[in-house]
């Protein structure tokens, strides 16, 4: 039988991704048992000499360590090996249960490459899914790194489908394959959920077709972009750190210099190294660190995340741990 032109597409975007692997090297497939990760396992299985799958079991429903194991089997019966069963330990971190199952389950697969000695970890993200990252970005108004979406790599991790619609990975899907309905994805208490079925076809109505292409293409506009700066703010960061009167200080004169775009990235570089936790440091907390330096009025330290706060001091942006205020 022909092979349908769905598949064709899915199985050559694996390929393309897998092109400078060697032969035998373990490719592992991050498989939740829905369409997008099971047509992504079928096409690696079809173009890879080696693949395996890991089955994330995030412990939120009671019946998602069965759908689990039927998705585990199936993957076994198509000659997917090792295919590994983990229980994912989603902690409430402050941003949200979607953010904290995220964060469980790339700790879940990176420890599973590390345990099998894979290659690369394959994610069955879409050009729609990439276009809801955008709308999410936009929504946070945290900057152009928030709208660059999600990488196509980084680390271990490849996203081989990005460029596809969520559409035709769909239609990859091989036949018979019991695939997991999961709840949360249509659940509008996520804001996920808000924008796939709300937001992104009301988009499409009110704008046109191809709303989802087109922030699809922000998106890897926006990344690179970011990607340059990023690179001009770790050089200027480099510079003044190696540079400065005392570690882990920073020199106002030079900091002045800047761009305001290089300026904040090299002052987040700073603060996370200093010990404000990333997840937490907002780019309202970095604004305010930024007007010790611009708009200095002899103001009094920023308090920020991770019980840190920054100040000026004779001329140089300095940090400490946050003091102890005693109850009355």
């Amino acid at each position: 039988m022909a092979e349908l032109p769905a598949e064709h597409a899915v199985r050559r975007a694996v390929a393309d991704t897998l092109a400078h692997l060697e032969p035998g090297s373990l490719v592992l497939v991050a498989c939740s048992g829905g369409p997008d990760s099971v047509a992504l396992a079928a096409a690696t299985q079809a173009v890879h000499d080696r693949v395996g799958a890991v089955v994330v079991d995030h412990g939120l429903r009671p019946e998602a360590r069965r759908e689990a194991e039927v998705t585990a089997a199936w993957l076994r019966g198509q000659g997917l090996d090792p295919v590994l069963v983990r229980a994912a330990s989603v902690v409430e971190n402050g941003d949200g249960l979607e953010a904290a199952a995220r964060d469980a389950r790339y700790r879940v697969l990176h420890h599973a490459a590390v345990e099998t000695d894979a290659a690369l970890v394959l994610l069955g993200h879409t050009r729609d899914d990439q276009a809801e990252t955008v709308l999410l970005g936009l929504a946070r108004g945290s900057g152009l790194r928030s709208i660059a979406g999600m990488p196509r790599e980084r680390g271990i991790f490849r996203r081989p489908l990005l460029d596809l619609p969520r559409a035709a990975v769909h239609a990859a899907v091989p036949e018979g394959a019991p695939l997991v309905d999961d709840p949360h994805n249509g659940d509008d208490r996520f804001a996920r959920a808000r924008v796939r079925h709300t937001v992104l076809p009301m988009l499409e109505r009110e704008l046109g077709p191809g709303i989802a292409a087109a922030l699809a293409r922000t998106a890897d506009l926006a990344r690179a972009d970011a990607d340059a700066l990023g690179e001009l703010a770790d050089e200027a960061a480099w510079d003044l750190l190696h540079g400065a009167r005392d570690e882990g200080t920073l020199d106002v004169d030079p900091l002045g210099g800047l761009h305001a775009a290089v300026l904040s990235r090299v002052l987040r570089t700073w603060l996370v190294e200093g010990g404000c936790p990333p997840g937490s440091l907002s780019s309202s907390h970095v604004q305010r660190v930024t007007r010790l330096v611009t708009a200095w009025k002899g103001q009094g330290a920023v308090a920020l995340p991770g019980g840190v706060e920054a100040y000026r001091d004779c001329g140089r942006l300095c940090l400490r741990t946050t003091p102890q205020r005693l109850e009355p």
